[in-house]
């Protein structure tokens, strides 16, 4: 049984998360443009190396060590009460990356930064607590399906971050017009441009808001009521509260989660994994070998379409039951702390990626005195 409020609140929570966590990939550019534009280059400011790793990087970091904390303490202190403290810290932290400030250009990517890093730790915790919480709520034979549909609205979330970029620049542009570029490179950032990237950031913090009341009227699972903090009577009288609520949950799982093309409760978590890790070899394949092949102009279109299918894949596969078979397979009393270490694990491969190749970039380009960095990123592959 899945009360209402519980099924929405962890489905909009992990929309919250997704939208926070890749919205940033956006607007790098624009502040690229805005704070380190040359006066007088022949092409538009971007983002120092080392700078742009952190701005983009800096929330995988806080999202790691999120997970093992907000783990344990879910553990500790019960799913309810550190559920709605992670809630508490993405919304702040949200408004707060909005407001970056300082009396220069580094002192405001540094302020971003910190505030990012602490988003990034509140979003930590909603990982292994939405997937412990749909677990403990689900019966055996849709839960799957059920913590499936919490993981699908991280897909959800990264196209509402780049729809909302695009509206709010769209606006601008249209009351504020600038020039192109190459025309007059100073008129083509206008000031007001500032706001624009501000608030992106701030419109991750409402639906974090919308989602505040119903994650409150959650009750403690009954799951860790009964065998953790071994208080049956209440997970009783808890889950009659509820009971009457099943019924909508049970339609809207019905119409999403249930549907034909929902086959982790069919094929099961083995099968699904194997087939998208091995899809996703095959298309990363046939991405990396004719790399040259997919840098033409002519052949971008097909390099996207490939692109996207090891996408679909991921999130077919090793996405969702890395989030799915963590909330299953542990006891009820480590169960948050086993699946943040579970999902820090996958956030310490972000990691790699997001400093990892850009550290080898700049070594590169220092051993090499190669003086285009766009070169030897498209050796490595960046």
């Amino acid at each position: 049984m899945v009360p209402f409020h519980g099924g929405c609140s962890r489905r909009y929570g992990f929309f919250t998360d997704s939208y926070d966590l890749f919205v940033i990939s956006l607007i790098t550019k624009l502040l690229g443009r805005i704070y380190y534009q040359v006066p007088g280059s022949s092409s538009p400011g971007s983002l120092p190396d080392g700078i742009s790793v952190a701005v983009s990087g800096v929330a995988f970091a806080g999202t790691f060590l999120g997970q093992i904390f907000f783990g344990c303490l879910g553990d500790k202190l019960g799913r309810k009460r550190v559920y709605g403290l992670t809630l508490l810290i993405m919304t702040i932290c949200s408004i707060a990356s909005s407001l970056s400030f300082g009396k220069d250009p580094k002192t405001v990517m540094v302020t971003l930064c910190f505030f990012r890093f602490w988003l990034g730790f509140g979003i930590g915790g909603d990982y292994p607590l939405s997937a412990t919480i749909m677990f403990e709520y689900a019966n055996k034979r849709t839960r799957g399906a059920f913590i499936a549909s919490v993981f699908a609205m991280q897909g959800v979330g990264i196209l509402a971050a780049g729809g909302v970029s695009l509206l709010v620049s769209y606006l601008f542009e249209i009351e504020f017009p600038s020039r192109a570029y190459i025309l007059d490179g100073a008129a083509s950032t206008v000031p007001q441009a500032d706001y624009v990237w501000r608030i992106i950031l701030m419109v991750g913090a409402l639906p974090a808001l919308l989602t505040y009341y119903w994650r409150m009227k959650m009750p403690e699972t009954a799951r860790y009521t009964a065998l953790v903090a071994k208080n049956a009577e209440q997970a009783a009288l808890d889950m009659n509260k509820e009971i009457f609520t099943e019924v909508d949950e049970k339609r809207f799982a019905l119409t999403i989660c249930q549907s034909e093309n929902c086959l982790i409760d069919r094929l099961g978590r083995y099968w699904i994994q194997i087939i998208g890790f091995g899809m996703m070899t095959v298309f990363m394949l046939v991405l990396a070998v004719p790399y040259h092949h997919w840098t033409l102009p002519a052949n971008r279109i097909g390099f996207v379409i490939f692109y996207s299918f090891t996408f679909f894949f991921s999130n077919f596969g090793p996405n969702a039951t890395t989030f799915i078979v963590p909330a299953e397979i542990f006891p009820a009393r480590i169960r948050s702390t086993c699946h943040g270490i579970s999902a820090a694990s996958g956030k310490a491969g972000a990691m790699v990626g997001s400093f990892g190749f850009a550290a080898l970039g700049i070594s590169l380009e220092e051993l090499t005195g190669e003086t285009k960095p766009e070169r030897v990123k498209e050796k490595i592959g960046v």
